[in-house]
């Protein structure tokens, strides 16, 4: 075997493990993207459902598309406070449904009712004293639901 043959050999098979890790880039991005991620739960807001730790989760993205979530499902969210932050919280209500909530849980029991306005739904954590959720920055727009929680990755 000659150095030319040997090396366009060696060439051969660089170039088909390269095109092999771009593939496997490829279906990491589209299931990123489309299918499901993962994301980290971090702080006291959603307690007792997740820890203060932080807690691994999976979500998945095709129910936000075809609008199969509903009240009680844990979302995340991107927040609409800092749109760098993904936030987990629980779906309350959804367009056109009554939500009642307490307006400050730490210093009364003063409730207010509002009706979720198309194309929005009301989210809290499960801690209401500890949680920046809609009753602070009120009903979210649908299309900052960025996926479904249905997994939480045991620790």
């Amino acid at each position: 075997m000659s150095k030319f043959q040997q090396w366009a050999f060696i060439l051969k098979d660089a170039l088909d493990k390269t095109f092999l890790v771009a593939k496997c880039f490829c279906a990491l991005h589209v299931t990123n993207t489309y299918l499901c991620s993962p994301g980290l739960v971090l702080g006291p807001s959603m307690l007792p459902t997740f820890g203060l730790s932080g807690e691994l989760v999976l979500y998945e993205r095709i129910s936000t598309r075809y609008g199969k979530v509903g009240s009680g499902d844990v979302v995340v969210i991107r927040s609409p406070e800092n749109p760098r932050k993904v936030v987990t919280k629980r779906i309350i209500g959804m367009e056109g449904d009554s939500v009642t909530y307490v307006v400050d849980p730490k210093n009364s029991d003063r409730t207010e009712t509002i009706v979720v306005p198309k194309g929005h739904i009301w989210i809290e954590g499960d801690n209401i004293y500890l949680s920046n959720d809609s009753r602070k920055f009120g009903p979210v727009p649908y299309g900052l639901l960025q996926g479904k929680v249905f997994w939480k990755v045991s620790t």
